[in-house]
């Protein structure tokens, strides 16, 4: 998903930027199809690049639970937190793979909560411990930053949580 996602970033540079119209644009026909395109596009390399670590990371401790649950969670993540993001965020293009960071980051605390076996608590520790202060993001504080995207991705992973994935 992160090869995908540098490969559309560099097409989208070759493009002028042009994919970008691509993304969730709340309560509009057209931008529905922003819904599962927006993970893949990001304003520049740097906007990427701050969303391939987390992503990578917290990817990497969802995919512990297996390859299949992974595709399972991000899929729900990208579905309803672009959903959320569709129906209640702001008139502006939501773009970006943050929400999905915020998704896997709920998701891998919630899980901790709902779930309570000694794995799910020592994911839930490690993600506190070294992402925590992400939870910061869900405040308007950027007018750039999409923190709908960021809001709905992390209700979605909480959602998904408790209902046992």
């Amino acid at each position: 998903m992160l090869a995908v996602m540098w490969g559309v970033a560099l097409v989208n540079i070759l493009a002028g930027q042009r994919l970008l119209t691509f993304g969730i644009v709340p309560r509009t026909p057209e931008g529905l199809i922003g819904i599962p395109l927006s993970p893949f596009l990001h304003d520049g390399l740097a906007h990427l690049l701050a969303n391939t670590v987390p992503l990578a990371v917290l990817g990497g401790l969802v995919v512990v639970r297996g390859r299949r649950s992974l595709m399972a969670v991000t899929a729900f993540i990208v579905l309803v937190g672009g959903a959320g993001v569709w129906l209640f965020a702001r008139p502006s293009v939501h773009i970006g793979a943050s929400g999905l960071v915020f998704g896997y980051f709920s998701y891998l605390i919630a899980g901790g909560w709902y779930n309570r076996s000694p794995l799910s608590i020592v994911l839930a520790v490690l993600v506190i411990f070294f992402y925590g202060g992400l939870i910061w993001g869900i405040l308007p504080a950027t007018p750039r930053v999409s923190w709908e995207g960021h809001l709905f991705g992390l209700v979605a992973g909480i959602l998904l949580a408790r209902r046992g994935d």
